[in-house]
């Protein structure tokens, strides 16, 4: 419909497929995860080894798994950032039917591992978990739904992509897994303020998620115990909290130096969830800080772009693919120095995970061939037609 109204400059169809992509795609943000996933290796070769050791398998058993699939990462997003917002969007909604049964079916023929939830499917050589591939699939559903919902005579696409997001968290809660709940549910909230929902009924949200929260916190002692354990004054220190606390603290702003860390020799998921606290206690703050600078280059250029996009359902969905990145990122940080509870997510491209991994490729190619320059002209050229 924005095209009919305000019509588009001609596309240069006849460009070969590849210096095309390479003039339009963000270079900077492909520099950015390039460099998360070479400081993952690095840390991976810190991390993993100990975890190696005390599974009876070779050193750099999870080092080599993980180029493996980071590897397969970063080629899926090189293929997904060349493929059109058309191409993007249909591929979005055939995985989310793909993602939607499986997370159906976990109940019946998932496992947990021993881990207490009931996330994943294992197929012995490898697991799959289908909440790492909804995430992104239902962030460019939602998007092209509430962008539907804006074009005279359209559906109902924010009443629809509401009922999909509760049923998607109240799946994901039943597993549990409050975390991926939070960050989808996060996600789409930011797309609605976006589409331009009213803030009485965002409120009505929040409130209905604090609510939510309460009775989630009397009825799962999975959930209530990781509250309990956030808001204790005193950090047990042979929890993995505590083992994270006192790594973070040791590391100080240079680091004890490579290879020196033991928290790496303490923590199950050091190479995981707590990949943060081996960077912190070997390298120091000055490697915390460009890990933070890496993944606000992705998400601040990616949302600088998306603001001279015409295309709302391009809009929303990259804004919802952007923040949900920048998020992750966050709440993993941040549970490790204690500003969040444990969620078990992992750091995306630097944590070790094959769905993780992959799951990232998936949403990062999405997000760079979102953010790709189309000779359609920018939203800047509609306000200043107008203005004359």
């Amino acid at each position: 419909m924005t095209e009919m109204v305000y019509g588009t400059a001609p596309a240069q169809s006849g460009d070969p497929v590849l210096p095309r992509w390479w003039r339009t795609v963000d270079k900077w943000s492909i520099s950015a995860v390039l460099m998360l996933f070479g400081i993952g290796l690095l840390l991976g070769l810190a991390a993993s080894p100990p975890l190696a050791a005390r599974n009876g398998l070779d050193s750099f058993h999870y080092v080599e798994r993980q180029i493996f699939f980071g590897g397969l990462a970063l080629l899926t997003m090189l293929v997904v950032s060349m493929m059109s917002p058309a191409l993007v969007r249909r591929l979005a909604v055939l995985g989310f039917l793909a993602a939607f049964v499986s997370l159906l079916l976990l109940p019946l023929f998932g496992t947990d591992f021993g881990k207490g939830a009931v996330r994943w499917y294992s197929f012995g050589f490898a697991s799959v978990q289908p909440s790492e591939f909804l995430k992104p699939a239902f962030v460019v559903l939602a998007g092209w739904l509430m962008a539907a919902s804006h074009d005279v005579g359209g559906p109902p696409g924010k009443a629809v992509s509401f009922g999909l997001v509760c049923v998607i968290v109240g799946l994901l809660a039943m597993q549990p897994d409050f975390g991926q709940a939070a960050l989808i549910l996060f996600a789409w909230g930011v797309m609605y303020f976006v589409a331009g929902a009213p803030m009485l009924l965002l409120v009505g949200i929040a409130s209905g998620v604090v609510g939510f929260g309460v009775v989630a916190y009397n009825s799962s002692e999975h959930f209530a115990r990781r509250i309990d354990g956030f808001l204790s004054p005193d950090v047990d220190p042979r929890t993995q909290l505590g083992y994270a606390t006192n790594a973070i603290q040791e590391g100080g702003f240079f680091g004890v130096g490579v290879g020196e860390g033991q928290v790496k020799w303490s923590l199950p998921d050091a190479h995981t969830d707590f990949i943060i606290a081996v960077a912190a206690e070997e390298y120091g703050l000055i490697l915390v800080l460009l890990i933070l600078a890496l993944y606000g280059t992705v998400v601040v250029r990616s949302l600088f772009r998306l603001m001279k996009e015409r295309d709302p359902f391009i809009r929303l969905a990259g804004t919802g693919l952007a923040c949900m990145f920048g998020v992750q990122a966050m709440i993993n940080m941040g549970v490790a120095v204690r500003l969040l509870p444990a969620k078990g997510m992992t750091l995306p491209f630097v944590s070790y995970g094959g769905s993780s991994l992959i799951a990232g490729g998936i949403a990062l190619g999405m997000l760079l061939a979102f953010t790709r320059q189309r000779p359609q002209g920018e939203i800047a050229d509609i306000f200043q037609r107008r203005g004359r």
